[in-house]
């Protein structure tokens, strides 16, 4: 059976999530991973450090200029945001997915912020009648989450709430889009359901003081920003 080759496109493709994602497809030897961010030469010097079986182009591209002349001349099969911030990404926030969706092109995102990713359901329709897959959130929350709290639940009569977290190692290698996009929810106003009611709770201002104990290990005692 011949193997379809596939071209990704990966915006923020040298970054700490891209590169990630990059690193764990290079393995692919029928992808082509368009490596792509601001600067060409930090996507080269990620690109020269991959050591992939699958063929790895570096490129600038910048999505605050003309996206679909540009999509159509690189023609992936696949375009995958992994830059960010999504809260910061101004007056058309989904300039990539028209674009993408436009010229058929599959899209996902990692996006982190829950307007960005409640706003994906416009395109659902569109997307559906065009045979393409439009995806927002494609990271630790809301989706890996949810997958296994899916998986988790099964032979469950009922869930009556989940509570999650995330707990980054301090050796993380957290880049600068990341910084931003939690420094812009600090202190303001966010829309939350706490004890089966909608209310208002404010980011970075509140603590949850709870304990990681993996099976055979010291715990660790952590506070944390819910």
């Amino acid at each position: 059976m011949t193997v379809r080759p596939v071209k990704i496109l990966i915006l923020g493709g040298y970054g700490t999530f891209g590169g990630r994602l990059a690193q764990l497809l290079a393995d692919e030897d029928r992808l082509t991973l368009v490596i792509a961010g601001r600067s060409r030469a930090k996507a080269a010097a990620f690109c020269a450090r991959l050591h992939a079986q699958a063929t790895v182009v570096p490129l600038a591209f910048d999505r605050d200029r003309e996206i679909e002349p540009r999509l159509r001349q690189i023609a992936p099969d696949m375009v995958v945001d992994a830059s960010g911030p999504f809260q910061a990404y101004g007056t058309d926030p989904y300039r990539v997915v028209k674009a993408a969706i436009a010229l058929g092109i599959d899209y996902l995102d990692l996006a982190d912020s829950s307007g960005f990713v409640e706003g994906i359901t416009q395109f659902d329709a569109d997307a559906r009648g065009r045979g393409l897959f439009v995806l927002a959130g494609v990271s630790s929350f809301p989706v890996l989450t949810a997958a296994v709290i899916r998986r988790l639940a099964q032979g469950m009569a009922r869930i009556d709430a989940v509570t999650g977290g995330i707990a980054p190692s301090p050796y993380a290698n957290v880049g600068l889009n990341v910084i931003q996009a939690i420094a812009s929810y600090a202190g303001r106003p966010i829309a939350i359901v706490r004890d089966g009611q909608k209310t208002v709770g404010y980011a970075l201002i509140e603590t949850r003081r709870y304990t990681i104990a993996p099976p055979g290990c010291l715990p660790l005692y952590l506070t944390c920003s819910p």
